[in-house]
């Protein structure tokens, strides 16, 4: 019974996806289709350069980065074991002040509404905190990313709430947004984001680890009005 419900599981993501896939402009599907999650808030984005984003218990072998973002200072973000599996001569290393302060490889420092270029890779760090949390003060000057890759602008909105910055972000072809409540905004809270930012393509992530459940990514896709793809672990 276990196999039929993955095939079913497996088969119901294809056709969601090929139908999600009919709907999208050639460029924002290249670019989709290059992305891998590895869990919580670790995504990789394969293009011309191979960019990681806040890389997270990843297993040996993976690919080397040429650039990694880090979003802030906590362990599931932030994790110098995992960066050393990714990293190679010339990756470049992008945080905010208190990370860059704890590495020593090749870096850049950057900050909320700071714009970057790195091998021709447009980056620019956006606002990420809480409202009535107490995990990410505003004050920390923690961050989100836009990154444009071959003309697509992804955003990875960090550990946040739904705050109104978020109003004014511009054009955002594709957003992973965090679900998992505790910590962050959770899955209605990011429907809320989503549906006010309205990207092509939402992606829900900070989930299935430390915090939230498929259900939360599930109840984001029922609440958001627009395309939603839930990427497995790995994929």
């Amino acid at each position: 019974m276990r196999i039929y419900n993955l095939i079913f599981l497996c088969l119901a993501f294809l056709l969601t996806f090929s139908l999600i896939s009919s709907s999208l402009d050639e460029k924002v599907q290249k670019v989709l289709n290059s992305i891998k999650w590895y869990g919580h808030a670790s995504i990789m984005i394969k293009a011309e350069k191979i960019i990681y984003i806040d890389p997270f218990e990843l297993s040996s072998g993976t690919e080397k980065a040429d650039i990694i973002l880090i979003t802030h200072e906590h362990y599931d973000h932030f994790s110098p074991e995992d960066i050393k599996k990714i990293q190679k001569e010339n990756t470049v290393i992008v945080s905010t002040s208190d990370v860059i302060a704890k590495v020593k490889e090749e870096k850049k420092e950057i900050s909320p509404g700071k714009e970057l270029e790195i091998y021709g890779v447009k980056i620019k760090a956006v606002p990420a905190y809480n409202i009535d949390k107490r995990f990410h003060p505003k004050e920390r000057n923690w961050v989100g990313y836009i990154v444009e890759v071959n003309g697509v602008s992804v955003y990875h909105a960090g550990d946040t709430d739904f705050i109104p910055e978020m109003k004014n972000l511009g054009k955002i072809d594709i957003a992973f947004l965090p679900v998992g409540g505790t910590y962050t905004m959770n899955a209605k809270e990011a429907a809320q984001a989503a549906n006010t930012i309205s990207p092509k393509v939402a992606i829900p992530i900070h989930w299935g680890s430390i915090v939230g459940s498929e259900m939360d990514a599930e109840t984001f896709k029922k609440e958001f009005k627009g395309n939603v793809v839930i990427l497995q672990k790995g994929k």
